[in-house]
């Protein structure tokens, strides 16, 4: 891949995600790579695109660094930044965003962990300066 990431990673970037559009800001992409049992996604973010802060309930969720350069941050903590080979582990019931950095492509495997009457709750957008501000 001559050292750029470009989107295509070891799994298909898949579709554009419009089934969850309304919850990013920019242009992702969905493959989902499982659905039986648990649920496992191959997210792809365009640059600067990123998800609306949102909150798994009960199981929480697994993101498996595969490519580019992103951002994953808790509500009231400091973004911490990913690349490829970085895992971030999700409580159940926290409140954070991931996504690309400005210049740059991003990818994830999102694992969602398996839990009775587990559920999503997107939230509101990332704010545009605090956003800007991550270097």
């Amino acid at each position: 891949m001559n050292g750029k990431f470009d989107g295509n990673g070891i799994f298909p970037k898949g579709p554009k995600n419009e089934a969850y559009a309304q919850y990013f800001q920019g242009t992702s992409y969905l493959n989902m790579l499982s659905t039986t049992g648990v649920a496992i996604g191959n997210v792809v973010f365009e640059p600067g695109c990123r998800n609306n802060w949102h909150i798994h309930h009960k199981g929480g969720q697994i993101l498996l660094v595969t490519g580019g350069y992103g951002w994953y941050q808790e509500w009231g903590q400091p973004a911490r930044q990913l690349v490829a080979g970085d895992v971030v582990n999700i409580p159940p019931d926290t409140k954070h965003w991931h996504g690309a950095a400005k210049d740059s492509w991003f990818a994830h495997i999102a694992v969602e962990v398996p839990a009775e009457g587990a559920s999503n709750e997107w939230l509101e957008p990332v704010d545009e300066e605090q956003y800007n501000l991550l270097k």
